[in-house]
């Protein structure tokens, strides 16, 4: 096993807008930032080549400003696992869902 995952194993990251990240730091997430636009996209890589974060959590207004290369390359990724939340306003979308499981876990959900 490589030293970056044992030193990633079960800490999480969270990134985004002020009321996605009040309500992980709630739950005992120390590792929050409040971010938003360029700021938000440096962030995150930065998160995720730091090699600390097993998961990374992330709101999709943050998704929307990356890069179209990291972006893609991080949907792939499952060390760390990369994480985007949906807004917190109108409805979750069953794609997002859908598409979380065909990444994490291999496997397609049929939409009706």
């Amino acid at each position: 096993m490589s030293t970056q995952k044992t030193q990633s194993s079960g800490k999480i990251a969270v990134a985004g807008e002020r009321e996605l990240v009040i309500g992980y730091r709630l739950i005992g997430i120390e590792d929050t930032f409040v971010v938003s636009g360029e700021e938000a996209s440096k962030t995150i890589q930065d998160l995720y080549h730091s090699g600390k974060f097993s998961l990374i959590i992330a709101s999709d207004a943050v998704r929307n400003a990356l890069p179209a290369v990291f972006r893609k390359k991080i949907e792939a990724s499952i060390e760390p696992l990369v994480l985007f939340m949906p807004a917190m306003e109108g409805n979750i979308q069953e794609e997002s869902i859908a598409a979380l499981a065909k990444r994490v876990l291999g496997i397609s959900i049929p939409t009706s």
